[in-house]
Protein backbone atom coordinates (compact mmCIF):
# COMPACT_ATOMS: atom_id res chain seq x y z
CA UNK A 1 0.00 0.00 0.00
CA UNK A 2 1.30 3.34 -0.54
CA UNK A 3 2.08 5.61 2.42
CA UNK A 4 -0.32 8.06 3.07
CA UNK A 5 0.10 11.64 3.66
CA UNK A 6 -2.36 14.18 5.51
CA UNK A 7 -1.40 16.73 2.20
CA UNK A 8 -1.94 14.21 -0.02
CA UNK A 9 -4.39 15.37 -3.03
CA UNK A 10 -6.35 13.62 -5.83
CA UNK A 11 -7.25 15.88 -8.68
CA UNK A 12 -9.16 15.10 -11.48
CA UNK A 13 -9.28 16.52 -14.69
CA UNK A 14 -11.43 16.00 -17.81
CA UNK A 15 -9.92 17.54 -20.60
CA UNK A 16 -11.99 20.20 -23.09
CA UNK A 17 -14.51 20.22 -20.45
CA UNK A 18 -16.23 24.01 -21.58
CA UNK A 19 -16.15 22.38 -25.06
CA UNK A 20 -18.10 18.81 -23.82
CA UNK A 21 -20.42 21.20 -21.85
CA UNK A 22 -21.45 22.99 -24.85
CA UNK A 23 -21.84 19.74 -27.18
CA UNK A 24 -24.13 18.13 -24.23
CA UNK A 25 -26.69 21.49 -24.85
CA UNK A 26 -26.53 21.26 -28.44
CA UNK A 27 -26.64 18.90 -31.71
CA UNK A 28 -23.60 19.51 -32.80
CA UNK A 29 -21.69 16.58 -34.28
CA UNK A 30 -19.02 15.04 -32.12
CA UNK A 31 -16.38 15.50 -34.80
CA UNK A 32 -17.29 19.11 -35.61
CA UNK A 33 -14.33 21.81 -34.93
CA UNK A 34 -16.24 23.82 -32.29
CA UNK A 35 -14.84 26.98 -30.69
CA UNK A 36 -16.16 28.90 -27.60
CA UNK A 37 -15.60 32.97 -27.84
CA UNK A 38 -15.61 35.09 -25.04
CA UNK A 39 -15.89 38.72 -25.16
CA UNK A 40 -14.43 38.37 -28.95
CA UNK A 41 -11.57 35.63 -28.41
CA UNK A 42 -11.50 32.14 -28.27
CA UNK A 43 -12.00 30.74 -24.80
CA UNK A 44 -12.00 27.41 -25.90
CA UNK A 45 -11.59 24.79 -28.82
CA UNK A 46 -11.84 21.44 -29.80
CA UNK A 47 -9.26 18.57 -30.12
CA UNK A 48 -10.52 18.65 -33.79
CA UNK A 49 -10.13 22.90 -34.03
CA UNK A 50 -6.95 22.79 -32.61
CA UNK A 51 -5.29 20.33 -35.25
CA UNK A 52 -6.28 23.46 -37.54
CA UNK A 53 -4.59 25.92 -35.82
CA UNK A 54 -7.21 27.36 -33.70
CA UNK A 55 -5.98 28.31 -29.89
CA UNK A 56 -7.00 30.41 -26.72
CA UNK A 57 -6.64 33.52 -27.41
CA UNK A 58 -6.76 33.76 -30.89
CA UNK A 59 -9.50 36.63 -32.29
CA UNK A 60 -12.85 35.35 -33.97
CA UNK A 61 -11.55 36.19 -37.25
CA UNK A 62 -8.07 34.42 -37.21
CA UNK A 63 -9.50 31.55 -35.84
CA UNK A 64 -12.53 31.37 -38.40
CA UNK A 65 -9.33 32.27 -41.21
CA UNK A 66 -7.69 29.32 -39.63
CA UNK A 67 -10.65 26.94 -39.59
CA UNK A 68 -12.77 28.01 -42.52
CA UNK A 69 -15.58 25.27 -41.05
CA UNK A 70 -15.13 25.86 -37.56
CA UNK A 71 -18.73 26.21 -35.33
CA UNK A 72 -18.86 29.53 -33.05
CA UNK A 73 -20.83 29.52 -29.78
CA UNK A 74 -20.97 31.77 -27.00
CA UNK A 75 -18.74 30.45 -23.82
CA UNK A 76 -21.48 30.23 -21.09
CA UNK A 77 -20.17 30.03 -17.45
CA UNK A 78 -23.17 29.37 -16.08
CA UNK A 79 -23.79 26.05 -18.54
CA UNK A 80 -20.35 24.73 -17.68
CA UNK A 81 -20.90 24.22 -13.98
CA UNK A 82 -24.76 23.10 -14.41
CA UNK A 83 -23.36 20.30 -16.51
CA UNK A 84 -20.51 19.54 -14.19
CA UNK A 85 -22.88 19.28 -11.05
CA UNK A 86 -24.16 15.89 -11.74
CA UNK A 87 -20.50 14.40 -12.45
CA UNK A 88 -19.69 15.81 -8.64
CA UNK A 89 -22.61 14.15 -7.78
CA UNK A 90 -21.46 11.17 -8.75
CA UNK A 91 -17.85 11.27 -7.87
CA UNK A 92 -19.28 12.25 -4.20
CA UNK A 93 -21.47 9.34 -4.25
CA UNK A 94 -17.33 7.15 -4.27
CA UNK A 95 -15.96 9.18 -2.05
CA UNK A 96 -17.33 12.61 0.01
CA UNK A 97 -14.98 15.83 0.33
CA UNK A 98 -14.85 17.28 -2.96
CA UNK A 99 -13.93 20.88 -4.05
CA UNK A 100 -14.12 22.02 -7.08
CA UNK A 101 -11.15 24.14 -8.39
CA UNK A 102 -13.27 24.64 -11.88
CA UNK A 103 -15.86 23.17 -13.85
CA UNK A 104 -14.28 20.21 -15.18
CA UNK A 105 -11.53 20.13 -12.34
CA UNK A 106 -11.89 18.90 -8.78
CA UNK A 107 -9.67 18.02 -5.91
CA UNK A 108 -10.36 15.14 -2.86
CA UNK A 109 -8.22 14.62 -0.18
CA UNK A 110 -6.44 11.12 -0.60
CA UNK A 111 -6.72 9.97 2.86
CA UNK A 112 -9.61 8.67 2.80
CA UNK A 113 -10.32 7.47 -0.45
CA UNK A 114 -6.64 5.96 -0.30
CA UNK A 115 -7.43 3.87 3.11
CA UNK A 116 -11.21 2.88 1.50
CA UNK A 117 -9.77 1.35 -1.87
CA UNK A 118 -6.19 0.06 -0.75
CA UNK A 119 -3.77 3.05 -2.79
CA UNK A 120 -3.42 5.35 -4.70
CA UNK A 121 -3.89 4.07 -7.93
CA UNK A 122 -6.70 1.77 -6.54
CA UNK A 123 -8.61 5.11 -5.42
CA UNK A 124 -7.78 6.97 -8.85
CA UNK A 125 -8.72 3.52 -10.92
CA UNK A 126 -12.09 3.47 -9.69
CA UNK A 127 -12.83 7.31 -9.80
CA UNK A 128 -11.34 7.10 -13.46
CA UNK A 129 -14.16 4.13 -13.84
CA UNK A 130 -16.88 5.97 -12.84
CA UNK A 131 -15.88 8.90 -15.19
CA UNK A 132 -15.36 6.21 -18.17
CA UNK A 133 -18.76 5.14 -17.89
CA UNK A 134 -20.27 9.12 -17.33
CA UNK A 135 -19.23 9.12 -20.64
CA UNK A 136 -15.57 10.97 -19.72
CA UNK A 137 -13.12 8.63 -21.30
CA UNK A 138 -10.30 10.97 -21.47
CA UNK A 139 -10.58 12.21 -17.68
CA UNK A 140 -6.95 11.75 -16.08
CA UNK A 141 -6.46 11.91 -12.38
CA UNK A 142 -2.68 13.15 -10.50
CA UNK A 143 -1.53 12.58 -6.78
CA UNK A 144 0.33 14.49 -5.22
CA UNK A 145 1.79 17.20 -2.01
CA UNK A 146 -1.41 19.88 -2.85
CA UNK A 147 -4.21 20.52 -5.36
CA UNK A 148 -1.80 23.07 -7.90
CA UNK A 149 1.02 19.93 -8.43
CA UNK A 150 -1.80 17.08 -8.47
CA UNK A 151 -3.46 18.76 -11.38
CA UNK A 152 -0.41 19.76 -13.19
CA UNK A 153 0.37 15.94 -12.58
CA UNK A 154 -3.06 15.22 -14.19
CA UNK A 155 -2.02 17.42 -17.04
CA UNK A 156 1.02 16.68 -18.07
CA UNK A 157 0.71 12.62 -17.94
CA UNK A 158 1.74 9.85 -16.19
CA UNK A 159 4.64 10.29 -13.29
CA UNK A 160 5.30 6.92 -11.86
CA UNK A 161 3.10 3.80 -12.27
CA UNK A 162 2.40 1.12 -10.45
CA UNK A 163 -0.05 -1.16 -13.01
CA UNK A 164 0.80 -1.60 -16.97
CA UNK A 165 0.89 0.92 -19.45
CA UNK A 166 -1.28 -0.26 -21.73
CA UNK A 167 -4.52 -2.39 -20.00
CA UNK A 168 -6.65 -3.96 -22.37
CA UNK A 169 -9.64 -3.08 -20.43
CA UNK A 170 -10.96 0.61 -20.99
CA UNK A 171 -12.35 0.88 -17.75
CA UNK A 172 -8.91 0.10 -15.77
CA UNK A 173 -7.13 3.36 -16.75
CA UNK A 174 -3.84 3.27 -15.23
CA UNK A 175 -2.42 4.89 -18.19
CA UNK A 176 -4.05 8.45 -17.36
CA UNK A 177 -2.66 8.24 -13.80
CA UNK A 178 0.19 10.25 -13.13
CA UNK A 179 1.60 10.02 -8.94
CA UNK A 180 4.27 12.09 -7.71
CA UNK A 181 5.91 10.69 -4.79
CA UNK A 182 5.65 12.14 -1.47
CA UNK A 183 8.48 15.27 -1.69
CA UNK A 184 8.40 15.04 -5.25
CA UNK A 185 6.73 18.04 -6.58
CA UNK A 186 9.49 20.08 -6.56
CA UNK A 187 11.44 18.20 -8.82
CA UNK A 188 8.27 17.57 -11.20
CA UNK A 189 7.36 21.16 -11.66
CA UNK A 190 10.81 22.57 -11.56
CA UNK A 191 11.06 22.39 -15.80
CA UNK A 192 7.53 24.03 -16.33
CA UNK A 193 7.18 27.61 -17.45
CA UNK A 194 6.94 30.14 -14.70
CA UNK A 195 3.51 31.61 -16.48
CA UNK A 196 1.89 28.10 -15.34
CA UNK A 197 1.75 29.79 -11.62
CA UNK A 198 2.09 33.52 -12.27
CA UNK A 199 -0.64 36.14 -13.85
CA UNK A 200 0.40 37.93 -17.40
CA UNK A 201 2.02 40.68 -15.30
CA UNK A 202 4.00 39.07 -13.09
CA UNK A 203 5.46 36.40 -15.53
CA UNK A 204 6.17 38.95 -17.93
CA UNK A 205 8.40 41.06 -15.21
CA UNK A 206 10.00 37.40 -14.04
CA UNK A 207 10.70 36.97 -18.16
CA UNK A 208 12.52 40.22 -17.86
CA UNK A 209 14.73 39.55 -15.09
CA UNK A 210 15.65 35.78 -16.79
CA UNK A 211 13.40 33.94 -14.54
CA UNK A 212 11.79 31.46 -16.65
CA UNK A 213 11.22 28.46 -14.92
CA UNK A 214 9.16 27.73 -11.76
CA UNK A 215 12.54 25.58 -10.52
CA UNK A 216 14.37 28.78 -10.94
CA UNK A 217 11.32 31.10 -9.26
CA UNK A 218 11.46 28.11 -6.83
CA UNK A 219 15.16 29.19 -5.94
CA UNK A 220 14.47 32.89 -5.32
CA UNK A 221 14.31 33.73 -1.26
CA UNK A 222 10.60 33.56 -0.24
CA UNK A 223 11.49 36.84 2.04
CA UNK A 224 12.77 38.73 -1.23
CA UNK A 225 9.87 37.18 -3.05
CA UNK A 226 7.38 39.07 -0.98
CA UNK A 227 8.71 42.19 -0.35
CA UNK A 228 9.51 42.73 -3.73
CA UNK A 229 6.23 41.49 -5.68
CA UNK A 230 3.81 40.93 -2.45
CA UNK A 231 1.28 38.34 -1.06
CA UNK A 232 0.29 37.05 -4.50
CA UNK A 233 3.48 35.81 -5.36
CA UNK A 234 4.60 34.37 -2.28
CA UNK A 235 1.79 32.22 -2.84
CA UNK A 236 2.67 31.17 -6.75
CA UNK A 237 6.21 31.20 -5.06
CA UNK A 238 4.82 28.51 -2.35
CA UNK A 239 3.54 26.54 -5.14
CA UNK A 240 6.38 26.96 -7.60
CA UNK A 241 8.58 25.12 -4.71
CA UNK A 242 6.28 22.34 -3.98
CA UNK A 243 5.31 24.02 -0.48
CA UNK A 244 1.79 25.30 -0.76
CA UNK A 245 -0.83 25.10 2.01
CA UNK A 246 -4.01 25.65 -0.35
CA UNK A 247 -6.50 23.40 1.66
CA UNK A 248 -9.20 21.05 0.04
CA UNK A 249 -11.95 23.10 1.33
CA UNK A 250 -14.77 20.17 0.19
CA UNK A 251 -18.23 22.06 -1.39
CA UNK A 252 -21.49 21.93 0.41
CA UNK A 253 -23.86 20.74 -2.15
CA UNK A 254 -27.23 22.48 -1.75
CA UNK A 255 -30.29 20.85 -0.46
CA UNK A 256 -32.76 20.22 -2.60
CA UNK A 257 -36.22 20.92 -1.05
CA UNK A 258 -38.62 20.52 -3.90
CA UNK A 259 -41.28 18.16 -3.60
CA UNK A 260 -43.47 16.68 -6.49
CA UNK A 261 -46.08 14.11 -7.28
CA UNK A 262 -47.45 12.62 -10.52
CA UNK A 263 -50.95 11.03 -10.25
CA UNK A 264 -51.78 8.34 -13.00
CA UNK A 265 -54.57 7.99 -12.97
CA UNK A 266 -54.94 11.68 -13.42
CA UNK A 267 -57.43 13.10 -10.28
CA UNK A 268 -60.47 15.38 -11.24
CA UNK A 269 -61.80 16.27 -7.79
CA UNK A 270 -60.46 18.68 -5.23
CA UNK A 271 -60.94 16.75 -2.02
CA UNK A 272 -59.36 13.76 -3.98
CA UNK A 273 -56.49 15.75 -4.65
CA UNK A 274 -56.25 17.18 -1.31
CA UNK A 275 -56.07 13.96 0.19
CA UNK A 276 -53.40 12.21 -2.28
CA UNK A 277 -51.39 15.86 -1.40
CA UNK A 278 -51.07 14.64 2.00
CA UNK A 279 -47.97 13.31 2.06
CA UNK A 280 -46.03 15.02 -0.09
CA UNK A 281 -46.90 18.10 1.45
CA UNK A 282 -45.64 16.38 4.77
CA UNK A 283 -42.78 15.35 2.96
CA UNK A 284 -41.82 19.09 2.02
CA UNK A 285 -41.80 20.44 5.68
CA UNK A 286 -40.52 17.84 7.38
CA UNK A 287 -37.44 17.87 4.63
CA UNK A 288 -36.94 21.58 5.55
CA UNK A 289 -37.40 21.07 9.50
CA UNK A 290 -34.95 18.66 9.26
CA UNK A 291 -32.51 21.51 7.70
CA UNK A 292 -33.67 23.61 11.15
CA UNK A 293 -35.80 25.73 7.86
CA UNK A 294 -39.34 26.39 7.27
CA UNK A 295 -40.87 28.26 4.37
CA UNK A 296 -42.14 31.01 4.10
CA UNK A 297 -42.68 31.94 0.09
CA UNK A 298 -43.86 28.62 -2.08
CA UNK A 299 -44.30 28.76 -5.87
CA UNK A 300 -46.90 25.77 -6.75
CA UNK A 301 -46.39 24.51 -9.89
CA UNK A 302 -50.03 22.43 -11.17
CA UNK A 303 -49.72 20.30 -14.45
CA UNK A 304 -53.28 19.21 -15.77
CA UNK A 305 -54.34 16.37 -18.36
CA UNK A 306 -54.50 18.95 -21.55
CA UNK A 307 -51.13 19.86 -20.88
CA UNK A 308 -51.89 23.43 -19.51
CA UNK A 309 -49.25 24.26 -16.59
CA UNK A 310 -50.44 27.21 -14.16
CA UNK A 311 -47.91 28.41 -11.41
CA UNK A 312 -48.62 31.09 -8.97
CA UNK A 313 -46.11 32.04 -5.71
CA UNK A 314 -47.85 32.12 -2.20
CA UNK A 315 -46.43 33.67 1.11
CA UNK A 316 -47.45 33.43 4.03
CA UNK A 317 -47.18 35.40 7.28
CA UNK A 318 -45.79 32.95 9.02
CA UNK A 319 -44.22 29.68 7.66
CA UNK A 320 -46.09 26.84 5.63
CA UNK A 321 -47.63 23.96 7.15
CA UNK A 322 -48.78 20.96 5.47
CA UNK A 323 -52.44 22.04 5.35
CA UNK A 324 -51.64 25.57 4.50
CA UNK A 325 -49.95 23.95 1.07
CA UNK A 326 -52.94 21.75 0.82
CA UNK A 327 -55.31 25.40 1.10
CA UNK A 328 -53.21 26.70 -1.44
CA UNK A 329 -53.18 24.10 -3.98
CA UNK A 330 -56.83 24.36 -3.79
CA UNK A 331 -57.24 27.88 -3.51
CA UNK A 332 -54.91 28.09 -7.12
CA UNK A 333 -57.19 25.57 -8.87
CA UNK A 334 -60.44 27.03 -7.42
CA UNK A 335 -61.04 30.02 -5.64
CA UNK A 336 -64.23 29.45 -4.16
CA UNK A 337 -62.53 26.77 -2.12
CA UNK A 338 -65.32 24.17 -2.76
CA UNK A 339 -64.01 20.70 -1.49
CA UNK A 340 -66.87 18.57 -3.24
CA UNK A 341 -66.52 20.81 -6.57
CA UNK A 342 -65.01 19.08 -9.98
CA UNK A 343 -62.08 20.82 -11.94
CA UNK A 344 -62.04 21.54 -15.41
CA UNK A 345 -59.27 19.53 -16.17
CA UNK A 346 -57.86 16.46 -14.49
CA UNK A 347 -54.21 17.14 -12.24
CA UNK A 348 -51.71 15.10 -13.17
CA UNK A 349 -48.86 16.47 -11.38
CA UNK A 350 -48.11 19.27 -8.53
CA UNK A 351 -45.08 20.51 -7.20
CA UNK A 352 -43.59 22.47 -4.11
CA UNK A 353 -40.64 24.89 -4.87
CA UNK A 354 -39.41 26.83 -1.58
CA UNK A 355 -38.71 30.14 -2.44
CA UNK A 356 -37.52 32.20 0.35
CA UNK A 357 -36.64 29.86 3.88
CA UNK A 358 -35.90 31.07 6.93
CA UNK A 359 -34.17 29.77 10.17
CA UNK A 360 -37.03 27.84 12.39
CA UNK A 361 -35.41 29.64 15.22
CA UNK A 362 -36.88 32.89 13.92
CA UNK A 363 -40.20 31.34 14.06
CA UNK A 364 -39.99 30.13 17.32
CA UNK A 365 -42.84 31.20 19.90
CA UNK A 366 -41.41 33.74 22.68
CA UNK A 367 -40.67 33.27 26.50
CA UNK A 368 -43.92 33.98 27.79
CA UNK A 369 -45.97 32.35 24.16
CA UNK A 370 -47.92 34.02 21.43
CA UNK A 371 -51.35 31.89 22.08
CA UNK A 372 -53.28 35.03 21.50
CA UNK A 373 -51.64 35.63 17.72
CA UNK A 374 -51.53 31.80 17.14
CA UNK A 375 -55.42 31.84 17.55
CA UNK A 376 -56.16 34.69 15.80
CA UNK A 377 -53.89 33.13 12.19
CA UNK A 378 -56.04 29.35 12.66
CA UNK A 379 -59.21 31.57 12.66
CA UNK A 380 -58.85 33.88 10.44
CA UNK A 381 -57.07 31.04 8.06
CA UNK A 382 -60.03 28.50 8.86
CA UNK A 383 -62.46 31.16 7.83
CA UNK A 384 -60.20 31.59 4.53
CA UNK A 385 -60.79 28.21 3.67
CA UNK A 386 -64.39 28.30 4.15
CA UNK A 387 -64.92 31.67 2.28
CA UNK A 388 -62.49 31.27 -0.03
CA UNK A 389 -58.64 32.73 -0.75
CA UNK A 390 -60.11 36.27 -1.22
CA UNK A 391 -62.71 36.20 1.44
CA UNK A 392 -60.50 37.37 4.03
CA UNK A 393 -58.20 40.41 3.51
CA UNK A 394 -55.81 42.86 5.25
CA UNK A 395 -54.99 46.27 4.32
CA UNK A 396 -51.24 47.55 3.18
CA UNK A 397 -49.69 50.64 2.24
CA UNK A 398 -49.30 50.54 -1.21
CA UNK A 399 -48.02 53.13 -4.21
CA UNK A 400 -50.37 56.56 -4.88
CA UNK A 401 -50.66 60.46 -5.19
CA UNK A 402 -53.53 60.46 -2.78
CA UNK A 403 -54.06 58.62 0.08
CA UNK A 404 -56.65 56.85 -1.04
CA UNK A 405 -55.47 55.32 -3.77
CA UNK A 406 -52.59 53.95 -1.45
CA UNK A 407 -54.60 51.92 -0.07
CA UNK A 408 -54.10 47.93 -0.84
CA UNK A 409 -56.33 45.02 0.38
CA UNK A 410 -54.59 41.70 0.02
CA UNK A 411 -55.54 38.19 0.52
CA UNK A 412 -54.87 36.94 4.67
CA UNK A 413 -51.40 35.46 4.50
CA UNK A 414 -50.13 36.74 1.14
CA UNK A 415 -47.75 39.10 2.43
CA UNK A 416 -48.30 41.72 -0.43
CA UNK A 417 -46.67 44.22 1.42
CA UNK A 418 -43.61 43.67 0.16
CA UNK A 419 -44.69 43.76 -3.24
CA UNK A 420 -46.51 46.25 -3.21
CA UNK A 421 -43.30 48.40 -1.48
CA UNK A 422 -41.35 47.34 -4.25
CA UNK A 423 -43.95 48.67 -6.62
CA UNK A 424 -44.04 51.89 -5.05
CA UNK A 425 -40.20 52.13 -4.71
CA UNK A 426 -40.33 51.79 -9.07
CA UNK A 427 -42.64 54.90 -9.82
CA UNK A 428 -41.76 58.47 -8.71
CA UNK A 429 -45.16 59.44 -7.57
CA UNK A 430 -44.80 63.24 -8.14
CA UNK A 431 -47.08 65.10 -5.91
CA UNK A 432 -47.43 62.60 -3.28
CA UNK A 433 -47.27 63.52 0.69
CA UNK A 434 -44.50 62.57 2.14
CA UNK A 435 -43.51 62.90 5.95
CA UNK A 436 -45.61 61.33 8.29
CA UNK A 437 -49.08 60.52 6.90
CA UNK A 438 -52.50 61.63 8.52
CA UNK A 439 -53.84 58.47 10.91
CA UNK A 440 -57.34 58.54 9.15
CA UNK A 441 -58.08 58.73 5.55
CA UNK A 442 -61.32 58.94 4.27
CA UNK A 443 -62.42 56.03 1.53
CA UNK A 444 -64.75 58.75 0.15
CA UNK A 445 -63.67 62.30 1.21
CA UNK A 446 -65.86 64.58 3.25
CA UNK A 447 -67.05 67.79 2.13
CA UNK A 448 -65.80 70.79 4.54
CA UNK A 449 -65.93 74.69 4.33
CA UNK A 450 -62.95 77.08 4.30
CA UNK A 451 -63.16 80.91 4.21
CA UNK A 452 -61.07 84.01 4.77
CA UNK A 453 -61.31 86.83 7.79
CA UNK A 454 -63.92 88.53 4.77
CA UNK A 455 -66.27 85.23 5.24
CA UNK A 456 -65.77 84.29 1.44
CA UNK A 457 -64.84 80.99 0.26
CA UNK A 458 -61.04 80.51 -0.61
CA UNK A 459 -60.20 79.41 -3.38
CA UNK A 460 -56.78 79.14 -5.48
CA UNK A 461 -56.10 80.94 -8.88
CA UNK A 462 -54.14 79.90 -12.33
CA UNK A 463 -50.63 80.53 -10.22
CA UNK A 464 -51.11 78.07 -7.04
CA UNK A 465 -51.94 80.60 -4.64
CA UNK A 466 -54.61 81.57 -1.87
CA UNK A 467 -57.18 84.16 -2.80
CA UNK A 468 -57.77 85.03 0.79
CA UNK A 469 -55.65 83.63 4.32
CA UNK A 470 -57.76 80.76 5.61
CA UNK A 471 -59.60 82.12 8.78
CA UNK A 472 -62.85 79.93 9.67
CA UNK A 473 -63.03 75.95 9.21
CA UNK A 474 -66.04 73.50 9.45
CA UNK A 475 -65.83 70.16 9.25
CA UNK A 476 -69.28 69.41 9.20
CA UNK A 477 -72.03 71.01 7.34
CA UNK A 478 -73.97 73.16 9.50
CA UNK A 479 -71.47 73.77 11.87
CA UNK A 480 -70.04 76.87 13.54
CA UNK A 481 -66.83 77.70 11.84
CA UNK A 482 -63.37 77.23 13.71
CA UNK A 483 -60.61 79.15 14.07
CA UNK A 484 -57.56 78.34 12.07
CA UNK A 485 -54.45 78.44 14.16
CA UNK A 486 -52.07 77.28 10.83
CA UNK A 487 -51.91 76.15 7.94
CA UNK A 488 -49.67 75.44 5.24
CA UNK A 489 -49.75 75.20 1.61
CA UNK A 490 -50.99 75.07 -1.02
CA UNK A 491 -49.78 72.39 -3.50
CA UNK A 492 -50.64 71.33 -6.92
CA UNK A 493 -51.22 67.50 -7.74
CA UNK A 494 -51.54 66.95 -11.39
CA UNK A 495 -52.11 63.60 -12.99
CA UNK A 496 -52.50 62.94 -16.66
CA UNK A 497 -51.49 66.55 -17.31
CA UNK A 498 -51.07 65.40 -21.31
CA UNK A 499 -54.68 64.04 -21.25
CA UNK A 500 -57.30 67.21 -21.19
CA UNK A 501 -60.36 65.20 -21.34
CA UNK A 502 -59.58 62.99 -18.38
CA UNK A 503 -56.83 65.53 -16.44
CA UNK A 504 -57.29 65.80 -12.55
CA UNK A 505 -55.73 68.73 -10.78
CA UNK A 506 -56.23 69.20 -6.95
CA UNK A 507 -54.91 71.37 -4.55
CA UNK A 508 -53.95 69.95 -0.81
CA UNK A 509 -53.35 72.55 2.03
CA UNK A 510 -52.87 71.26 5.72
CA UNK A 511 -54.21 72.93 8.46
CA UNK A 512 -54.50 73.30 12.41
CA UNK A 513 -58.13 74.73 13.84
CA UNK A 514 -58.83 76.18 17.12
CA UNK A 515 -59.31 72.51 18.94
CA UNK A 516 -56.09 71.17 17.65
CA UNK A 517 -57.27 68.95 15.34
CA UNK A 518 -54.97 68.89 11.92
CA UNK A 519 -56.45 67.81 8.41
CA UNK A 520 -55.29 67.71 5.14
CA UNK A 521 -57.92 69.03 2.69
CA UNK A 522 -58.08 68.75 -1.17
CA UNK A 523 -59.73 71.59 -3.44
CA UNK A 524 -60.86 69.87 -6.29
CA UNK A 525 -63.97 70.23 -9.06
CA UNK A 526 -66.57 69.34 -5.87
CA UNK A 527 -64.62 72.01 -3.45
CA UNK A 528 -62.40 71.89 -0.74
CA UNK A 529 -63.29 68.25 0.92
CA UNK A 530 -60.87 66.87 4.19
CA UNK A 531 -58.87 64.16 2.66
CA UNK A 532 -57.69 62.93 6.11
CA UNK A 533 -57.03 64.07 9.60
CA UNK A 534 -53.88 63.86 11.60
CA UNK A 535 -55.03 61.91 14.89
Amino acid sequence: MTPVNRQRTIVLWCPDWPVLAARSATDIQSDAPLALIDRGLVFAASIQARARGVRRGLTLREAQFRCTDLLVLPYDPVLDRRAFDPVLDGIEALTPGVAVLRPGTCAIRARGPVRYYGGETEAATALLGYLHGAGLPQARAGIADGPFAAEQAARRGPASQSAPAAPTDPAQPEDRISILPAGGSAAFLAPLPVSTVADPALGTLLARLGVHTLGQFAALPAQDVRHRFGAAAAQAHARAAGREHDEIVPRTPTPVFDQFREFEPALDRIDQLAFALRGTAELFVRTLREHALVCTIVTILVGTEDGLLTERTWRHPRWFSATDLIDRVRWQLQGEGRADSGLAAAVVRVAFTPDRVDAVANHEDGLWGTGPDERIHHALTRVQGLVGHDGVVTAVIGGGRMLADRQRWVPWGDDGAADVRAAEAERPWAGSLGGLLPATVYRAPIPVTLVGSDGAVVGVDDRGRLSGQPAGFSSRTGQSLLGVSSWAGPWPVLERWWDSANLRAVHRLQLVDDTGNAWLLALGDNGWQAEARYD
